[in-house]
């Protein structure tokens, strides 16, 4: 197998079983359609692994380490970007900020654009979902969620989209900003 097909049978595998916060569509849906996006911006197949991996370590058992022993230090390495501390002895309700602000920190500082691609396929995979559950659902959509008050989710996507400027000549950054603009609206954070 090559590193793409490893890294598609080791994410199934991790994510067997698991559901995205809608309850109904397979986890491994998600990462599967970050890479997919990722492979509109780059053919390095590190990072379009990575895509397919980046939450076996947040969202799984799965290890650093094993990521790094199995796909190579580059792959672990772009994964790790996209990792959050979760602050297990905190509820996620009450590390959201600090975790999104610590993640926003490091994409903001990062000259590596295999991160940024990484990080736009994620998130625009996530604000296809939250548009589709907005279209349906409205701002109840936010009950599911750890962060409930969509003027925070708002300052987190919105930022992400400024933090992602170079890519922004993209379809998929276009496309971004468009969604985050459609969910969100004329919603502000209280800043």
């Amino acid at each position: 197998m090559n590193l793409m097909e490893e890294a598609i049978c080791f994410a199934v595998r991790a994510h067997a079983g698991t559901l995205r916060k809608d309850g109904e569509t397979p986890y491994i849906l998600h990462p599967m359609e970050a890479a997919a996006i990722c492979g509109t911006l780059t053919a390095d197949e590190t990072v379009l692994a990575a895509a397919v991996l980046h939450d076996t370590v947040e969202d799984t058992d799965v290890t650093p380490s094993e990521i790094r022993a199995r796909f190579g230090e580059r792959v672990a390495a772009l994964v790790a970007s996209e990792t959050e501390d979760k602050y297990p002895q905190l509820p996620p309700e009450v590390s959201w900020q600090q975790r999104k602000t610590e993640s926003l920190r490091e994409l903001a500082a990062t000259d590596d654009r295999g991160v940024k691609i990484l990080w736009l396929g994620d998130k625009l995979s996530n604000m296809r979902s939250f548009y589709r559950q907005w279209q349906t659902e409205g701002p109840a959509m936010w009950n599911r969620y750890h962060q409930q008050d969509p003027a925070r989710q708002a300052w987190y996507y919105r930022s992400i989209a400024k933090a992602l400027e170079e890519l922004k000549d993209t379809p998929a950054w276009q496309e971004y900003h468009f969604l985050t603009e459609a969910v969100f609206g004329e919603v502000r954070p209280d800043e």
